[in-house]
């Protein structure tokens, strides 16, 4: 089985999901089913096919949550010692060679990431290029558009 990198606000994240779609979802997708059941014939009743629909989504993503949770490593980066390298979970600050622009990244899960929030999965182009080096380290990160050079300017664990 793979083992999920995750952080602590990652597994949070992903335990609630899955409680509310235990907890609210099931339930309601249950009482929608039986109200369309008593509608009466099975086969032309659109209702009862769109909550069986819906049901089988929320059943298979319950699956996958407690399968990705059951296989999380879950990694809490306030607890490893700051040594200005650039780790999982860590935020970084980087700054564009060139064009001076700086940027901040937080490097987490698969699940986690998303780039408006300024996270960015381990194993994107970026995070590959960063994990491992230092602050002050110039890394090269290849792009569509060629090579881009970045500065590591800090490397917070937040």
């Amino acid at each position: 089985m793979n083992k999920y990198p995750m952080t602590i606000q990652g597994a949070r994240a992903l335990e609630e999901e899955l409680a509310h779609l235990t907890k609210v979802r099931r339930p309601a997708l249950s009482q929608a089913i039986a109200e369309a059941r008593e509608l009466g014939d099975l086969k032309e009743n659109a209702e009862y096919h769109a909550a069986r629909e819906e049901q089988g989504m929320v059943e298979a993503r319950v699956r996958d949550i407690e399968g990705r949770l059951q296989n999380a490593v879950i990694i809490d980066v306030t607890t490893i010692a700051h040594t200005g390298k650039v780790i999982f979970g860590t935020t970084v600050e980087i700054a564009n060679v060139e064009t001076d622009e700086s940027v901040t990244y937080q490097i987490v899960g698969e699940d986690e990431a998303d780039i408006k929030q300024g996270k960015i999965s381990v194993g994107s182009p970026i995070a590959r290029a960063l994990v491992g080096k230092s602050e002050g380290d110039v890394v090269g990160v290849n792009t569509p558009s060629g090579l881009v050079e970045y500065e590591i300017v800090e490397v917070r664990h937040i």
